[in-house]
């Protein structure tokens, strides 16, 4: 009996942080409903430029590394593949939807050392930033070989500086 009820009081201290996690799951989730539709993936995207395996971290808003976007499956860390293509960029996520950011869509990329609870050395992570409707957001991905990394962040500055800008309406 002495062993039975401290037991019993941390399976039930439990139980509140995982009802508590969910409950502000969903209220993220209402808050950020305004986040319309993600663009389509293309059917057929063609050859990439570029490509790697590794790790998709999250999207958050831009310049708040730790307001991670829960809707449409963005706050999902999984594995994936990070490819690069003349018309965009896709995410082939493990587990979850893939993300198509057309290059029109891309403001600018970054290596940085962490976001939203995945942190790394100094640039480890290749952070795409992007505009979706009236939302500025960051998107980040770990790449599973550095050597990768360094090809797909001048993969990515070349599309994004070769991509024609988008208008204040695109993605809405």
């Amino acid at each position: 009996m002495d062993k039975i009820l401290p037991g019993l009081a941390m399976l039930a201290v439990i139980a509140v942080v995982f009802v508590l996690l969910a409950i502000g799951w969903r209220s993220r989730l209402r808050r950020q409903s305004d986040v319309g539709l993600l663009p389509a993936v293309p059917a057929e995207p063609g050859k990439p430029i570029a490509a790697a395996e590794g790790q998709y971290v999250a999207t958050t808003t831009a310049g708040d590394w730790l307001d991670r976007i829960a809707v449409h499956g963005l706050g999902i860390r999984t594995t994936s593949t990070l490819e690069v293509y003349p018309h965009g960029v896709l995410f082939d996520r493990s587990g979850a939807p893939a993300l198509y950011i057309p290059a029109a869509s891309l403001t600018g990329v970054r290596q940085d050392s962490g976001m939203a609870g995945k942190f790394v050395e100094k640039d480890g992570l290749l952070v795409l930033s992007w505009v979706h409707g009236s939302h500025e957001l960051d998107s980040g991905f770990r790449t599973r070989r550095a050597a990768d990394k360094d090809r797909l962040f001048e993969a990515l500055q070349e599309l994004i500086s070769s991509a024609p800008a988008a208008d204040a309406n695109s993605g809405k």
